[in-house]
């Protein structure tokens, strides 16, 4: 994403303003704000996708698009976004980036036609990038000290949490009172706040200039590998076999060409030494696979309790409450402890197994479920599996790059999340949608029965990439293998060993 050096004033976000602890805590508060505004948004599009889809005339695959419009800008546009905010300054692009957002986000609300919704859905993604690819940088920078860092990065993380615990009520509340436009409308007064407090609080930071070089060139092939990467995986359920492995074929292709660039560029988008760390590379293999099984939970899961369970969208808004509370709480009152008793790679093993256990608890879903029996359980070993294993692997994904190279990792890290949503996505729901209309095809199942087995079907498999995830973890992650690159002390190497032991 952005590769800086934290100690570099004009380029870090601290800048010309003081850096007190006031000033640095007011920071982090409009820094989250941006990422509420980007979670809630994500959550309320879930829970209101079956009333789009009914007002729209979305067909099933057509449905899934108002979300793989966002995620194809948005993991496309990450590192090129990140580069840009290294040049002109990440403030400028933080701002850009909301600005963008809030726009986008008007242009869904007033919606009537499915093609204004996806290309306003598109747009919001290249907010999102904007603002996402500069936001973890400006936190290093302005909490560089280990203990305030890690209270920063909770705090940061528990703020994504209560977004889906706002943004799940939220978007059942106004679907259910109002219409599925003001899922979207919500966001102006929010992202208006966000705007001008980022204005007026945050530093402002040069950049390095246009002048001091972006391989455009570069950032070209790798945003259209991305691109093309997230369109052919969130696609591939309307796709031919054959297109879908050309089209694979093709974004490798631009990753070679992209790799080839980079290896011989005087100033490259990207180090490629960064990947000689098995650390920095398996947590990022991981934590696709965590995210395309959380992913896969909260899709199929609204489309369960509307579609099977008969639910509202206001009540599957407060269904889905337990899982986001439970993450906020345990990320503010104990994940810093208890990866610093336990260590980030003993702490992410058991988020993953709680992950994996919730999951299969899910692949046993009846037509006639009861919540409080056969879901609530699943929401609580999830809610816990991720509140220890994210940070854990956020941690562990950082550790395995050198200090100049953290943007870089943090890029790569929210690029990872992005592809693991669009695979989880793309998988489980042509899984489900699958196994469903066969058994229809076939007869003797209600419509009922038939969705519920499908969704069982791709828990099921969401259950298998989770504990592929485990499996990775566990041999690749192992404490003492793939350190920092190249034999260097890594940036969180340091933070790592003050966290087992209890240090400042």
């Amino acid at each position: 994403m952005e590769a800086f050096i934290v100690s570099d004033a004009n380029v870090s976000g601290v800048g010309n303003r003081p850096n007190t602890p006031r000033s640095r805590r007011t920071s982090l508060a409009v820094l989250s704000s941006g990422l509420l505004m980007t979670i809630i948004d994500g959550n309320i599009v879930t829970v209101a996708m079956p009333a789009i889809q009914s007002d729209l005339g979305f067909s099933a695959p057509g449905l899934a698009w108002v979300v793989n419009a966002y995620l194809i800008a948005f993991g496309g546009l990450l590192l090129l976004a990140g580069r840009l905010g290294d040049l002109i300054g990440r403030k400028r692009m933080f701002v850009s980036g909301l600005a963008v957002f809030n726009g986008a986000s008007a242009l869904c609300g007033v919606a009537t036609d499915q093609g204004l919704l996806i290309a306003a859905r598109a747009v919001q993604g290249v907010g999102g990038a904007m603002t996402s690819a500069v936001v973890l940088g400006m936190l290093v920078a302005l909490f560089p000290e280990p203990r305030e860092q890690a209270k920063a990065i909770a705090v940061f993380s528990a703020v994504g949490a209560a977004g889906g615990a706002i943004g799940t009520f939220l978007g059942g509340a106004l679907t259910e009172a109002l219409t599925w436009h003001w899922i979207f409308l919500i966001n102006l007064p929010i992202g208006a706040l966000a705007l001008v407090a980022a204005v007026r609080v945050l530093a402002n930071d040069r950049g390095t200039g246009l002048a001091g070089g972006a391989d455009y060139p570069g950032a070209a092939l790798i945003t259209g590998a991305l691109m093309l990467t997230v369109y052919t995986i969130v696609g591939s359920a309307g796709h031919e076999t054959s297109v879908t492995l050309a089209l694979a074929a093709l974004s490798l292709a631009l990753y070679a060409a992209f790799a080839v660039r980079q290896a011989r560029t005087a100033r490259p988008l990207v180090r490629l030494r960064v990947f000689r760390s098995r650390t920095l590379t398996g947590a990022n293999a991981v934590q696709i696979l965590m995210i395309a099984g959380m992913f896969g939970f909260q899709y199929i899961g609204a489309l369960y309790f509307q579609r099977v369970l008969g639910y509202g969208e206001l009540k599957t808004g407060f269904a889905f409450l337990p899982a986001p509370v439970i993450i906020g709480v345990l990320m503010l009152g104990l994940s810093a402890r208890v990866i610093g008793r336990f260590g980030p790679y003993r702490s992410l093993l058991a988020g993953l197994v709680l992950i994996t256990s919730g999951l299969a608890l899910l692949g046993r879903l009846p037509a006639d479920g009861s919540y409080a029996v056969d879901v609530f359980p699943s929401m609580v070993l999830l809610g816990a599996g991720f509140a220890a294993g994210m940070p854990a692997l956020t941690g562990l994904a950082m550790s395995g790059a050198r200090e100049e190279d953290a943007g870089l990792a943090s890029g790569l890290f929210n690029t990872t999340q992005v592809v693991g949503g669009s695979l989880g996505l793309a998988v489980l729901t042509t899984l489900a949608a699958g196994r469903t209309e066969g058994l229809l095809a076939d007869g003797g199942r209600s419509v009922a029965e038939a969705t519920a087995d499908g969704y069982r079907l791709a828990f099921w498999v969401a259950t298998g990439i989770a504990a592929t995830g485990f499996v990775l973890a566990a041999t690749l992650l192992r404490p003492g293998r793939g350190a920092g690159a190249a034999g260097t002390p890594s940036l969180a190497l340091t933070t790592a060993g003050q966290l087992r032991s209890g240090q400042p």
